[in-house]
């Protein structure tokens, strides 16, 4: 879905084509949502939680806070159905900088950040099925498991990036047949594991009692930041609003039904989790899911299973190598980014400095960061936009412009503020630098602005002086 959204995007001359109808867009809100987030974060989750039925209610409750946030991006989305989703929100309701900031959060940390990790998590599940790769490691005293992990890791952003360089058409095929193996994959792990596994729901009423105290209750909040992550996606229609048809009604239902499906898949699929693994044996594991078949149905099925979730991970991977660069290239035909990412290859016609600028970024955050750290990262910079955006529903009801209600205002928006704002406290709180270095990074983005705004200004006097 995401590939023939760029063919929209490739065969329009003068202007976005409404073509796009209520199932395709909410497809591309199911794709973009499942990614590596849930099959990565669960162990880590209990890791701190140490309690089952808390984190199943976690991750119930960031389903209903991504639900909060698709009905307000909804009403978003109907008055204002442009494509560019927090980059013309913010800029149409605020001011042009603050949609720079979010773009320039995406450069940063929006695209290159889960491509860093998808790749771990690729790694992760590659070596639970051929562990004979850590024991070689081991054996000539030279790469650990760390630092062999993350070479493995680096190869596969490479090779990704080189497979994008070869033009949008090649990369399409492999995209498609990637996003139908994950989807596949989650179905069919649910009904194996949860109808013929042989686990014990009596893993459900093991663990510790967690304590709601005020260092419970960071916990808390960077644990369902750290969901948030899974459900990111949640707006995916919202980017491609300029080819939607009868957006007042398609474009709040697609963010609605796929944040629902995708909701109740990863209630299942966490259900699975806890059936098939002790809390004790699953924190801290990356790899969650080679290790709950292996415990249901034996090594054979667990090398098999983690094997074929490993090869799913490049889906996301490969998504976010082809739609980063893209927005990169557009921000710098606006003149607000560097001109060269503007290039595009005389070959293949894709923006081929854009992609290479993308994989190297991805990488340096590979080398620099463990999982939960990017993770962190990530998710601090990635909720304060989406925060903005929602408190310009009060904006845009002020003005009378809405052109769809959502139900439950003002209760939907001030849910989805409140969390908001409380996860990025407590976050801070629980993990402050990562949480700065996310700041900083926002920070950095408002000189960076005043510097392509000043070269735009500048180009555009030129060529008016010119005429």
């Amino acid at each position: 879905m995401i590939i023939d959204l760029f063919m929209v995007y490739k065969n329009s001359k003068n202007k976005l084509e409404r073509k796009l109808g209520l199932f395709p867009i909410t497809n591309i809100v199911i794709a973009n949502m499942i990614g590596a987030g849930i099959f990565m974060t669960s162990g880590l989750l209990m890791g701190d939680l140490n309690n089952p039925l808390l984190m199943i209610l976690l991750w119930i409750i960031g389903g209903i806070i991504a639900l909060c946030g698709a009905l307000c991006y909804g009403e978003l989305g109907a008055a204002i159905p442009q494509a560019g989703g927090e980059y013309i929100f913010l800029s149409t309701l605020y001011n042009p900088m603050f949609g720079f900031l979010s773009g320039w959060v995406s450069f940063i940390v929006g695209f290159s950040a889960p491509i860093a990790a998808a790749s771990i998590g690729f790694s992760e599940y590659f070596t639970r099925a051929f562990p004979q790769i850590l024991d070689w490691g081991n054996a000539t005293g030279i790469l650990n498991p760390v630092i062999l992990k993350k070479i493995l890791s680096i190869l596969v952003i490479t090779l990704f990036t080189f497979i994008h360089l070869r033009g949008i058409e090649f990369g399409a095929k492999i995209q498609n047949y990637l996003t139908l193996l994950k989807v596949g994959l989650i179905v069919g792990l649910i009904i194996l594991g949860i109808f013929f596994g042989k686990g014990d729901f009596n893993h459900f009423s093991q663990g510790n009692k967690f304590s709601f105290d005020f260092g419970g209750w960071k916990t808390i909040g960077l644990s369902l930041m750290w969901i948030m992550f899974a459900y990111s996606g949640w707006n995916a229609s919202t980017y491609i609003g300029s080819e939607i048809k009868n957006p007042t009604k398609n474009l709040p239902l697609s963010l609605f039904l796929g944040t629902g499906i995708v909701m109740f898949l990863y209630f299942c699929l966490n259900i699975f989790y806890v059936y098939a693994v002790t809390p004790e044996n699953m924190k801290g594991v990356i790899s969650i899911g080679g290790l709950a078949v292996g415990n249901l149905f034996g090594e054979p099925m667990e090398t098999l299973f983690s094997l074929l979730i490993s090869f799913a991970l490049f889906s996301s991977l490969s998504a976010f190598i082809i739609l980063g660069p893209r927005v990169y290239y557009s921000m710098a035909k606006d003149g607000y980014f560097f001109k060269f990412v503007s290039e595009v290859h005389p070959t293949f016609n894709i923006p081929s400095k854009a992609i290479i600028l993308q994989g190297i970024i991805s990488i340096v955050m590979l080398i620099s960061g463990t999982f939960d750290q990017i993770l962190t990262y990530m998710g601090f910079s990635l909720g304060i936009f989406p925060i903005l955006a929602v408190i310009g529903v009060f904006k845009l009801r002020y003005s009378g412009k809405s052109k769809y209600m959502l139900p439950g205002y003002p209760v939907v928006p001030i849910i989805y503020v409140c969390f908001g704002i409380s996860m990025l406290f407590l976050a801070f709180l629980e993990r402050p630098i990562e949480s700065s270095i996310a700041i900083l990074t926002v920070l950095i983005g408002i000189p960076a602005y005043c510097v392509f705004k000043r070269r735009y200004l500048v180009r555009l006097r030129v060529k008016a002086n010119k005429n």
